[in-house]
C-alpha cells in the first residue's frame, strides 16, 4: 500500500491520441531514487517530450544545456505525429516531432524549440528542420563545452514502423537560429537508426544500429517493408532461412521474403554509398568538403551499439572507444530470449579494416545456438501473429516457436574474421545506452578514478523480467582496473527497482543518455513513461487492446542532475 503525504502532487498523464492510455507522473525531486552517500539527485528539467540527448556549451560558471526531444520513436497508433497534426488546431505544438530546447545552468528555458518541423504530414517537415517522422537520437558539439558546430542524428522512419528506408542522417543545427542542414544523408534506418555521436581528431564517429532485431527482416520491421542489414565486410550466408508465416521465409542480410542460402553478400550491398553499413561504428572526416565520401566502418558486428565515448589516454582502455550494445529481443522472424547486453572496446585493425564483434551469431561471448537463448514464444514473434496465427494463443505460440525457431540458428556460414570478444556482459533486456566517463571531482565512495556511468533504459516487455529484483531503469557504475578488469554495480536506481509510473513513485522511468556537464554533475536524460507488452511487468502493459506495442507519453520526460555533495 502506498501512502501519499499531504502536499504531494499526484498526476496522471494521458496520451494525447489514445485517451484510454494513462500513466502516473510526478518526479518530485527524485525522493525515491537511491544514490550512494555523498551524492545528491535533483530535477533539472521536466515535462519534456521523449528526450533522448543532452549537450553543453560554456564553462562551469555559465553554460547552456541543449536537450533533444526525439519525436515519434516507438511503434504505436498512439504516437502518430500526422494524426496529432490532423486532429488538433493549427499551430498546436506537436509532441511527436523532434526539436531542441535550450536551458541555462539553473534549468530555466531560454530558447527553443529549435529545428522543429512545421508540417508533420510531409517527408521533409518543412525547410531547414528535423525530419518529422523521427526519431532524432543525439546531439553533440564538435568542440565539446567550447561549442562550435552542433551535430545531431535524425531519421524519418520511426522505430519498427513502415517508412522511408535509408533516411537516417547526420545533420548540423545552428544553435542560435535552429536551422538544420544535412551533413551526411542516406544512412540505414529500421529497428535502430543513426544514434550517438562523438568526436576525436578530424573524425566524427556515430553508432549505426542494426536495421533488424537479429539479422533477418521480419514482420516486426514495418510488416517486412523495412530494409535489410548491410554488412561492413563480405560475408557468406548460412543455408538457414527464417519463417515469418504465410509462406514467407527470409535469409539474413536480405530483403523480406528473399531466400538465398549459402550466398555471398558483398560489403555495403544495398547501401547508398561506400563505407556505409550497420550494426557498426562509422566515422567520417567532419572537415571534408564532401563528408559522405569519407565514411568508413571503424568497428562492426554489433546489434545496436548505442553509447560511444572515448576513454582518457591515461585510462586502462588507453584512449579507446568504449561501446554499449543492446541485445536481441523475443520478436520477429528470428526471436531470441535472454540475450545479454554487452560492453565493448572498439578498435580498427592495423590494416584500417574494422574489427568484428560477432553479431548476429555471437551474443557477447556466447553462440546463438546455446539453449539459454531459445525463444519460448511471445506476442512479438512473427509466427505468433497474422497470418501464421490470426489470434494470439500462448500455448500455440510456444509450440510454433519451439518447432521452428529453436535453437536460434546461424545467419552466417562463418564469421568474416576473428571475433573480438566483449569486455563484459550485462543482464538481458537492460538496454544499456548513453555512457560517459566521470571527472576526477566526481570520484567518491564507490566511484573510482576513470569510472564510467551508463544509463540502462530497461526492457520493453517482450519477455519475462530479467531477475528479481529486476535490473534496468537505472544508472550503472562501471569501474575499471589495470590490468583491464571491469567492476559493475548499480549507482542510481528506484526504490522499487521498476519504472516510476508503475510504482507511482518520484523516480526514473527510461534513462537513455548520460553526460557530465561543465559543472562536473551527471545529467541523466529520462525518456519518460512507456507502456509495453507487459511480459516483464503486467502493470506496465498498454491499457487498451490494439494500442500497443509501445505507447509514448509526452510530457513525462525528465533531465535529472546528480552531483557530489558539498563537503564530502
Amino acid at each position: 500500500m502506498l501512502l501519499f503525504l499531504p502536499g504531494l502532487v499526484i498526476a496522471d498523464v494521458t496520451n494525447p491520441l489514445c485517451s484510454g492510455e494513462k500513466v502516473f507522473f510526478d518526479p518530485g525531486n527524485g525522493e525515491d531514487i537511491i544514490v550512494p552517500s555523498g551524492f545528491t539527485v535533483s530535477v533539472f528539467a521536466k515535462g519534456l517530450n521523449a528526450p533522448t540527448a543532452v549537450a553543453f556549451r560554456g564553462n562551469a560558471k555559465k553554460f547552456e544545456v541543449f536537450v533533444l526531444e526525439s519525436g515519434h520513436g516507438l511503434p504505436s497508433i498512439c504516437n502518430d505525429e500526422e494524426k496529432f497534426q490532423n486532429t488538433h488546431a493549427p499551430g498546436t505544438p506537436n509532441p511527436f516531432t523532434p526539436d531542441i530546447l535550450v536551458f541555462n545552468q539553473t534549468g530555466t528555458l531560454i530558447a527553443g524549440p529549435l529545428g522543429k518541423p512545421t508540417d508533420a504530414t510531409s517527408v521533409t517537415g518543412g525547410s531547414d528542420v528535423f525530419q518529422p517522422h523521427g526519431p532524432a537520437i543525439d546531439i553533440a558539439f564538435e568542440n565539446g563545452f567550447n561549442g562550435g558546430r552542433l551535430f545531431a542524428s535524425d531519421s524519418n522512419q520511426s522505430l519498427r514502423t513502415t517508412g522511408n528506408n535509408n533516411s537516417s542522417r547526420i545533420v548540423t543545427v545552428n544553435p542560435d537560429t535552429g536551422s538544420v542542414s544535412p551533413f551526411i544523408t542516406g544512412l540505414p534506418t529500421g529497428d535502430h537508426p543513426a544514434e550517438q555521436i562523438t568526436f576525436k581528431g578530424d573524425w566524427i564517429y556515430w553508432s549505426q544500429g542494426s536495421t533488424t532485431n537479429s539479422g533477418v527482416v521480419g514482420r516486426d520491421n514495418g510488416g517486412g517493408a523495412n530494409q535489410q542489414d548491410i554488412p561492413c565486410q563480405d560475408i557468406k550466408l548460412s543455408d538457414n532461412v527464417f519463417d515469418s508465416g504465410g509462406g514467407v521465409k527470409t535469409s539474413g542480410y536480405s530483403p523480406f521474403g528473399m531466400r538465398r542460402p549459402g550466398a555471398t553478400v558483398t560489403a555495403f550491398e544495398s547501401a547508398t554509398g561506400p563505407g556505409i553499413c550497420d550494426g557498426a561504428i562509422l566515422r567520417a572526416n567532419h572537415h571534408a568538403k564532401n563528408p559522405k565520401d569519407t565514411v568508413e566502418p571503424f568497428s562492426w558486428g554489433y546489434r545496436n551499439p548505442y553509447g560511444i565515448r572515448f576513454a582518457p589516454d591515461d585510462h586502462p582502455l588507453r584512449g579507446g572507444l568504449f561501446v554499449t550494445e543492446n541485445g536481441e529481443d523475443e520478436r520477429g522472424a528470428r526471436p531470441t530470449e535472454n540475450a545479454p547486453d554487452r560492453l565493448h572496446l572498439a578498435q580498427q585493425n592495423p590494416d584500417g579494416s574494422p574489427d568484428y564483434h560477432g553479431w548476429p551469431d555471437r551474443f557477447g561471448f556466447l553462440d546463438s545456438t546455446q539453449a539459454m537463448f531459445n525463444p519460448t514464444g511471445g506476442p512479438g514473434d512473427d509466427l505468433c501473429n497474422p497470418p501464421a496465427m490470426p489470434v494470439f494463443n500462448a500455448a500455440a505460440c510456444r509450440a510454433a516457436i519451439t518447432a521452428a525457431d529453436v535453437p536460434v540458428r546461424h545467419v552466417l556460414a562463418f564469421p568474416p574474421q576473428a571475433i573480438t570478444a566483449a569486455l563484459a556482459l550485462e543482464p538481458a533486456d537492460v538496454a544499456i545506452v548513453g555512457v560517459d566517463f566521470v571527472p576526477d571531482s566526481f570520484v567518491h565512495g564507490p566511484v573510482r578514478r576513470g569510472a564510467a556511468l551508463a544509463g540502462r533504459e530497461g526492457d520493453f516487455g517482450f519477455a519475462a523480467a530479467n531477475g528479481n529484483p529486476e535490473e534496468g531503469h537505472d544508472i550503472q557504475l562501471i569501474n575499471f582496473k589495470d590490468p583491464l578488469q571491469l567492476q559493475l554495480q548499480r549507482f542510481a536506481y528506484n526504490s522499487t527497482f521498476e519504472q516510476a509510473f508503475v510504482g507511482r513513485i518520484h523516480g526514473i522511468n527510461r534513462p537513455v543518455d548520460l553526460k557530465f556537464g561543465p559543472d562536473d554533475c551527471a545529467y541523466l536524460v529520462d525518456y519518460g513513461a512507456v507502456r509495453d507488452f507487459g511480459q516483464s511487468d503486467p502493470d506496465s502493459k498498454f491499457q487498451v487492446a490494439g494500442d500497443g506495442p509501445l505507447v509514448q507519453f509526452p510530457g513525462t520526460g525528465v533531465v535529472w542532475k546528480i552531483c557530489r555533495t558539498a563537503g564530502h
